[in-house]
Parts: structure tokens; sequence; C-alpha cells
């Protein structure tokens, strides 16, 4: 394997150039990516190093190992290679960017009429390289393209028999020989025993996403392919003549598991928030409520006039009337039946008490009386028997209509209307649109849709979902659009290809409709899991009701991810609701000056969080400043063992939030050893604000 020092020197010295070959470098001062091309092997990436860890993940290529196909794809039933003769190398560009810079590699095929833009994108702080392509019809005739793989790279971290692989959005440990599925939108693979690896973080979106790894064909390199699905939701795209294809992107993040802040539990969210998600970030996510549960389709106008004043009261931001607000599913006439006078009164309502307001909105599954239906049967989705598809709702059957047809425009244009109409905050998108979460077909079978199949119309329902956000955001920058896992159609699903789309992912409904109900514990489960490669702050983890004993573990969980509470807040105690008021106060007030998405560190036993053990959460930024949940759940533990070791060197002040005490000033090397963190009396849950000191 080649030194570090020698590859240092290489990237160190000017582009190499001939008639033959060209190599360039993309990278900051904490990653490094080489790509070489020439005539007979194409476009390949010669190193791939991170600058801060002093470790090169390419060994070199003369040995015909560590090259891997860098893109590939099967066009009209031929397979093509990046890292092949197949391609003449037309022109590379480097472009600024506000916070980072790209690199454009331009490929013309040489038997067809097909131009491969390879797009490498690097941000300013983060050890990440970000990869996409854009392929472009060049000729006169359709090209049909399928197994396109975005990123096909043959690195070593090491022996094999060191290697490890961390699946499910980086939280299982699988075998090295695996394929990565809808919920593998994070990988992470390492040495165990240097601890030197990289994220593979998907931007396929759902069920299109495929992850090859391939840890058992060599002693020493992991071939990986990311890619659009091959076979279960088979990819399928054809490109018209003057037309281009921009496919997902997908993110190389390398770290140092144990070493300081190159340790993924920093590196990844640090990533994600900044770099992934569209907005949130800068002053994190607002405190939500939703009137789903308990009112669902019952809510009415004098429910909601007494629901406010208790949410202005806590603190919250956004008021959100779930379904039961429209007469029709795909219209936005009002049920004035429920709310006499439409939904103007509301609004001033809940502006006057300083929040702003939220609606559900279904996108595709709409009512078969609506205009939009009467008008354009045609762009319903078709099932494999030509008959128009229908999805199970709370106000029953409805008609899902096909994102990959012109009823895309009409949806976007509708959710526009809605924003301007009713001066909404946040949108939640939601039901059916290419696959029901609860077990119906997928996809469409129509003909004379955008899609050319039914395999075609798979990514196609995707791209029809960015395509109605990015049409919203043209008008309502401001807006915060909520893609809800029906939506996206699976249980509990969030990934990156979400994150490009919309703001937040309604990640799931958890029951939590009395005290023993599966609610926070459960929502904490959901959370632990995704944290470790998805930001938390896009994740809203229904239906946590605020009203339910105890207010504490209901809060405490909330501060984990999104805010978003359910529930008859009507019921909460004027001390209750005091509570919430100095808790909200506090946490948007901690929120707004420190950056704690810049880490996430679960606790105790968060892997699968039991009634019987504590778990728990830590959420920092660089300054050591955040904040730590723990909870005692069943397990009549009088305290917890808090064991930190990835803090930053310094001494932090810790503040109990629950009992407004503080408890002390402590050390990195306390943290490294472990505190022993009391619960407070006949309390469920501490809250500690930590607080860097000089």
């Amino acid at each position: 394997m080649r030194t570090f020092i020698a590859y240092l020197a290489a990237i160190l010295l000017p582009l190499t150039s001939s008639a033959a070959s060209r190599s360039w470098n993309i990278g900051n001062s904490q990653i490094n990516r080489i790509v070489t091309f020439n005539d007979a092997s194409g476009l390949f990436t010669e190193g791939l190093s991170d600058l801060t860890t002093h470790t090169n993940f390419i060994t070199p290529q003369g040995t015909g190992k560590g090259r891997g196909a860098e893109f590939s794809f099967e066009c009209n039933g031929k397979t093509y290679y990046g890292s092949s003769g197949h391609f003449a190398l037309v022109n590379a560009a480097e472009e600024p960017l506000p916070n980072g810079k790209s690199l454009t590699i331009v490929l013309r095929h040489k038997e067809l009429a097909l131009e491969v833009s390879v797009i490498y994108i690097v941000y300013e702080g983060h050890p990440a390289i970000r990869k996409h392509l854009v392929l472009r019809n060049t000729g006169d005739t359709p090209l049909r393209f399928s197994h396109l793989s975005i990123e096909a790279i043959d690195p070593s971290l090491g022996p094999a028999d060191e290697t490890i692989l961390s699946t499910q959005y980086g939280a299982i440990p699988r075998e090295i020989f695996y394929t990565g599925r809808s919920e593998d939108a994070g990988l992470l693979v390492a040495n165990g025993v240097t601890g030197a690896g990289f994220a593979i973080l998907t931007e396929v979106p759902g069920y299109m996403k495929r992850t090859e790894i391939n840890g058992w064909q060599s002693a020493d390199h992991v071939p990986i392919s990311v890619l659009y699905d091959t076979d279960l939701m088979p990819f399928e795209r054809t490109i018209a003549p003057g037309e281009a294809f921009n496919t997902a992107g997908v993110s190389l993040v390398t770290f140092k598991n144990g070493d300081g802040f190159h340790d993924p539990h920093w590196v990844l969210p640090s990533y994600t928030a900044q770099v992934l998600m569209r907005r949130v970030d800068a002053q994190g996510a607002p405190w939500i409520y939703n009137t789903w549960e308990p009112f669902q389709r019952r809510i009415n106008r004098d429910t909601v006039l007494q629901l406010l004043d208790v949410a202005a009261n806590i603190g919250l931001d956004i008021f959100t009337i779930d379904d039961g607000w429209q007469q029709e599913y795909g219209e936005n006439d009002v049920n004035l039946t429920a709310f006499p006078g439409g939904l103007k009164p509301i609004q001033d309502a809940v502006e006057a008490r300083g929040m702003r307001l939220g609606l559900w909105i279904p996108l595709a599954a709409i009512g078969a009386g609506t205009a939009a239906y009467r008008s354009h049967p045609e762009w319903a989705a078709l099932d494999q028997q030509g008959n128009p598809k229908t999805t199970g709702t709370a106000a029953g059957q409805k008609i899902v209509m096909c994102l990959a047809s012109p009823f895309r425009d009409a949806a976007a244009d509708r959710v526009n209307q809605a924003i301007e109409r009713f001066h909404l905050a946040y949108v939640k998108l939601d039901l059916t649109t290419i696959f029901n979460a609860y077990g119906e077909a997928p996809g469409c079978w129509a003909k004379g849709h955008d899609h050319a199949s039914w395999a075609e119309s798979l990514n196609m329902i995707y791209e029809g979902i960015a395509h109605v956000t990015s049409r919203i955001y043209q008008k309502h920058p401001d807006v915060l659009l909520d893609l809800t896992f029906e939506l996206w159609g699976q249980k509990h699903v969030i990934d990156a290809g979400l994150l490009a789309a919309g703001d937040l992912d309604w990640l799931s409904n958890v029951d939590d409709n009395q005290p023993h109900s599966a609610g926070p514990l459960q929502a904490r489960t959901l959370l632990y899991q995704r944290a470790v490669s998805m930001p938390v702050e896009s994740m809203l983890i229904g239906n946590i009701h605020g009203e339910l004993p105890t207010i504490q573990e209901s809060f405490a969980t909330e501060i984990g991810s999104a805010p978003l509470l359910l529930g008859d807040l009507r019921n909460l105690t004027a001390a209750d609701q005091q509570w919430y008021h100095e808790r909200i106060a506090w946490f948007k007030r901690l929120r707004r000056t420190t950056r704690i998405s810049e880490s996430f560190f679960p606790l105790g036993s968060w892997l699968q969080p039991s009634p019987a053990e504590w778990d728990g959460f830590g959420r920092f930024e660089h300054t050591g400043n955040g904040v730590i949940a723990i909870f005692r759940n069943r397990s009549n533990a009088a305290s917890a063992n808090v064991a930190l070791p990835l803090l930053p060197e310094g001494k932090f002040k810790v503040h109990s939030v629950v009992t407004n005490q503080d408890i002390g000033t402590f050390t990195k090397s306390d943290w490294a050893r472990g505190l022993a963190v009391r619960f407070p009396d006949s309390e469920p849950v501490e809250i500690l604000e930590v607080t860097a000191v000089k």
C-alpha cells in the first residue's frame, strides 16, 4: 500500500497532463480525491485520502486492484463502465461554490450518442466528496438505461478480517458481503483495528436505492457500488434526444472511530445537517403541534380555538390542522361544517398568538369527484390490470394519481394556492404516491404518461415528488415541507433523497394514546438508530401526546429530534403548562445560541431501548456546549453512568434543567471516565445543560 507521505507528495505536484492521460484533485484541507483519465483505462479514482487522519483508502492501481468502475450503466441492452476504453475526454472544469467547489469531467461515449458529466463536489469543513452524474442524449434516437451505478470504487481499509460494516442507517453490524436496500441510507465501512473508515450516504430515493458491498472478494479491498435498484424495484430510464437525466448524489464521508472530532458521531451529524438539509439547521426545527391525535377527522373550529391558547402558552411555533379541515382530498375547499367561516378566522387567531398555521395536504391521493380527476382521469395511476389505483384512507378509498404525469404540476399549483391563501408556514404532504406503506402494489402501469414502462414509473414518481416541492420552493422558499413516511412509501423511512426534496419527514405514527402505550420509548428507538447517519432535526416522530404523564419524558424525547407534539392540550394543568413554557423557552434559547446539530451521542441501552434499563442521548457543538437527556424508564436506577470520551478538552459546567440546580464542573477526563448522574427524586428523566467554562 502506498504510504501516506508518498500520497501527500503526489497530490501536491501539479496536475498531470499528456495526450493520453490527465489527473485532477478535488478536495479541501480534510479530504482529497485524485481522479485520472486515460484513453485506454477511462476514468478512475487513483487516490482517496483523509488528510486529517492520514489515511489513504486507495492502493496503487498498477496491481489491477483499487480501480473500480467509477460509474457504470446498461444502455440499450449493453453494459458500459467509466473505467474502460468506451469513453473519450471532452473537457474538465473546476467551479467555486459558496461553501466549497466542484469538479466536472465531461466524457463522450465512442459508440453511443451520449455525453456523461461526472460531477464531484467538496464542502469546506467536511471530509466528504459528493458525486452525481448527468447523462445527456446527443443523438436523434432515444437511449434506454438500467443498472445505473453512480459511484463504483474499490477502496482498501486493510485486511478483510479487520474490515467491519454497519448497516441500517449505520447502526446494525453485518457481514461485509452485503446488499444495502431501502433502509441503508447510511452505511459505515471501517477498519475494526485502526478505526479508519468512511460512510456511504446515498440520495437515491426510498426503495430505488441499492448499495453493493463485497468485502469477501479479496483480502485487502472492498469493492463498493452505489446504484439504483435492479430487481425488487428496478430502475429504468429512457432519455429522449436532446434531453438529460441527473442522477441522485452519493457522498463518501471519511472518519476515524474514537478519534475526537474525526469520530462519525461528530462528522456525520455536522455534514448531514449543514450540507444535506435545506434550511432547518440554522436555528433548529420549530416546535410543531398537530391535531391528528386524538381528534383525527373530528377536528373543528371550536376545538381548535380552545387548543390555541394552550399551544401558545407553552411556546409552540406552528399549529397544524391535520386531516378534516378540507371538504375533499385533492381540493382546497374548506369543510364549512367543521369550520364555519372557513380557515381565515383560525389563521388570524393563530397569528394573533404569535404562531403560524400549518396544514395537512394529501399530494396524490384524491377524491374521484375532484375537478382534477374529472378533468383528467388519464392522469390516474393504473394497476397491472389497467384499473385506476386506489388507496385506503381515513376518508375511505381514494384515487392515486401518477406523479410521473402532468398531474404533478396540478398538485404543485394546489399546494401553492393553499400556502398563499392560508399563509402557511408548514405543509404536511401525505399519503400514497409510489408505494403504499401498508402493502398496496407500487408504481404505475398506465400508457401515455411520462414513463415508458412500469419500471420506469418507479423512480419517476419519486422525481415527481421532487418536481412538486421544487415548484413550491420557487414561490415559497421559506415554507417547511414535510414529506411523510407514507408519501415516501415505507414505514419509518428517512433518507438523503427525501432531504434533497423536502425539509422534514413525519417518520412514524407511534401509538401514544395512554400512559402504557409504545410512546416515547419507541420514538427514541426510531431516533437512535437513524441518528447515526441522518440529521435528527429532519425527523418529526409522531404521535407523542403532550398531555400524557409524564410530560417530562415527552419533552426530553422531543428535544432529540424535530419537536412535535399531539394530544389534547386542554388537559394540561396550569402547572404543566408553566413547566412546558419554561423548558421550551430554555431549549429555544439553547438552540439559537448552540449548534447542537454538530453531534449526536446515544447513551445507555440505546441500540434497543428497554424499560428495564436507562437510555439517553447527548447533543453538542464543537465547543462542548450542549444538552444531555437520560431516561430512567422502569429500571429503578438511582443514577446513570454517563461517559462521553469524545467531548473536547476543557472544563464544563453542568446544570439540571429538571431541578434548576447546578450539578458541578467537570473536565474531559471526568467525562471519559464517566459521571454518575443521579435521577431527581421521583422524576423519570434528567436533562442537563452543559456549558464550557474558562
